[in-house]
């Protein structure tokens, strides 16, 4: 049984939010077990082990949530084609793997669509950009901003949307 709730973003550019969400969780906010805990990928691994590991923690999750930055659709680590062990000149891998151009966000995505994940898209911001959304989720499921603006005029993260995405509510 699906149990596990998967979180994607780009964590060179997002992570505060990924840290805000988790911050919910442990302070009674919203409730999920994340898939994040089920199994380790290392940046020094090779694109092709990490993205198995992603398919693995995917297949233990319902939930899809992706937290969509400036970045988000523009990111390209997790892509082939920028692994030691592939031959552009063959455009094959050295290994014996399959060859995905797609960054790790992009096949998160279409593995969560493949899948049938329930999908809440969280934008790092005060706005909804679809724009900036990988194209297999930008018209799927829940869309919400993270921030708004108070009447001080100071960026506060937006708790209540937050949870009422996280629980299948607009």
């Amino acid at each position: 049984m699906r149990s596990y709730t998967y979180i994607a973003a780009d964590f060179d550019h997002d992570e505060n939010a990924v840290k805000h969400l988790r911050w919910m969780k442990d302070n009674g906010l919203i409730n999920f077990l994340d898939a994040h805990e089920l199994q380790q990928s290392y940046d020094s691994s090779l694109a092709c082990s990490i993205k198995r590991s992603l398919k693995y923690r995917m297949d233990n999750s319902y939930k899809f949530v992706l937290i969509v930055g400036a970045h988000t659709d523009t990111v390209s680590k997790g892509g082939c084609q920028l692994c030691g062990s592939y031959n552009s000149y063959g455009k094959y891998c050295a290994k014996g793997y399959s060859v995905d151009y797609r960054s790790f966000i992009k096949y998160e995505c279409d593995k969560a669509v493949e899948a049938g994940l329930q999908i809440v898209v969280l934008y790092n911001s005060k706005t909804i950009d679809r724009s900036l959304c990988p194209e297999a989720v930008r018209w799927k499921g829940i869309h919400q901003k993270m921030i708004y603006v108070g009447m001080d005029g100071k960026y506060y993260w937006d708790d209540n949307a937050i949870a009422r995405a996280m629980k299948g509510l607009q």
